[in-house]
């Protein structure tokens, strides 16, 4: 990879990403919440990742462990380090191996606990949307129904890294620090997770429009409405996910799950 590095400027997708993990500090959480970071399009290809040192502080953990964390998304092809003034660590364009993590992470999570990680977001984005139906302002939301707008439209990776900032923005729209600080907790730790469900055109565009439905209610101060876009826009991601992880678990050989998702991309 060459070129120009490409910066952008801090924002509430990367400090999500790397809130302090502390105690809990290992190179196998250092690394997913890397591949989160990367999945929800905190970072895109070709960007600089924090230094060593930077993520170090960061995340709470020894520079040690970030650089072991670091090794092993390098042999995972996720990233790349050059040498130099210009150096440091920078997400490689490779969608298909996110995408390789994201599906094996998906099949080895319980069918259980997936149910249950929706309907803890589902909690979570409701009381939200709840509260921003009583709190928003006009003016807040003709900004955040541009921005959901202008993505119809998008290539996959940034159609994702703007539903995502839309969605953190409808949280912070409740006013709430903690409802708020809480969704953008789960948030980062479901998208991963929804990144796959991206894969099904019609899937995003149904996203899309329960998104559109919220703001409409949410603008019409229409509670129950607003809560209802949340609760099915959720439950039909769940569907999906469930689905598509029983297709995966049908072959979990490598060679077929990169076939299925290469089959997913040419049919987009």
């Amino acid at each position: 990879m060459s070129g120009t590095p490409v910066y952008s400027p801090p924002s509430r997708l990367r400090i999500a990403a790397f809130a302090p993990i502390g105690e809990e500090g290992r190179t196998e959480l250092v690394e997913s919440r890397i591949v989160q970071a990367i999945s929800v399009g905190a970072f895109t290809e070709g960007e600089r990742l924090p230094s060593e040192t930077e993520l170090s502080a960061l995340l709470g953990v020894a520079v040690v462990t970030v650089r072991e964390a670091l090794g092993g998304l390098r042999h995972r092809g996720l990233i790349e380090t050059r040498r130099g003034r210009n150096g440091g660590s920078f997400v490689r364009p490779s969608h298909g191996s996110v995408e390789a993590v994201n599906a094996r992470a998906l099949m080895e999570m319980p069918r259980v606990a997936l149910a249950d990680l929706g309907v803890h977001y589902e909690a979570i984005a409701a009381a939200c949307a709840e509260f921003a139906c009583q709190r928003a302002t006009p003016e807040e939301l003709e900004v955040v129904a541009e921005i959901l707008d202008d993505a119809r439209d998008l290539e996959r990776a940034p159609w994702r890294r703007r539903i995502t900032e839309v969605q953190l923005e409808l949280a912070a729209l409740s006013q709430s620090v903690r409802l708020t600080n809480e969704h953008v907790r789960v948030q980062t730790e479901f998208t991963p997770l929804l990144a796959l469900q991206d894969l099904d055109r019609a899937a995003r565009l149904a996203t899309h429009d329960a998104l559109a439905t919220q703001i409409t209610a949410t603008r019409a101060r229409d509670i129950e409405r607003a809560r209802s876009a949340v609760r099915d826009g959720v439950r039909t991601s769940v569907r999906w996910l469930v689905a598509f992880r029983a297709e995966l678990l049908a072959a979990p050989q490598s060679e077929a799950v990169h076939a299925t998702l290469e089959a997913r991309n040419r049919s987009r």
